[in-house]
């Protein structure tokens, strides 16, 4: 079983280099409400999806640089990496549903095609 790993702008680089797995970075805030309602979600991603995916979070206001370079705009956010690559993103509190159709959709996106989603569940 695997869990959420926190990390910061410091360790960020080195979670996205692990080979063979795709990585779901969760960006959040302590003052967003949204996000405390996803975070269940993000737990359960982690623990059912262990074996083809990791799943990092980064607090926002902690993570400046990270928030910076991959242009999160607001809070819940997510972004999912491929071999180190931005494969896929959403801004916006989605329900467990609409996240297990995106992490699948980015999982097997064998024509490594971005996706881009904004917008509120």
């Amino acid at each position: 079983m695997s869990k959420v790993i926190e990390i910061s702008d410091s360790q960020f680089q080195t979670e996205l280099e692990e080979p063979q797995k795709t990585v779901l970075a969760y960006f959040w805030a302590n003052w967003c409400g949204p996000c405390r309602l996803v975070s269940p979600s993000i737990s359960w991603a982690a623990e059912n999806y262990s074996d083809r995916l990791k799943v990092i979070k980064l607090e926002v206001d902690a993570s400046p640089q990270t928030v910076s370079k991959y242009k999160v705009e607001g809070v819940p956010a997510f972004r999912i990496f491929k071999d180190g690559e931005l494969i896929s993103s959403h801004e916006g509190a989605i329900g467990k549903d609409k996240l297990k159709a995106f992490i699948e959709a980015s999982i097997e996106n064998k024509l490594n095609v971005k996706i881009v989603s904004f917008g509120y569940d």
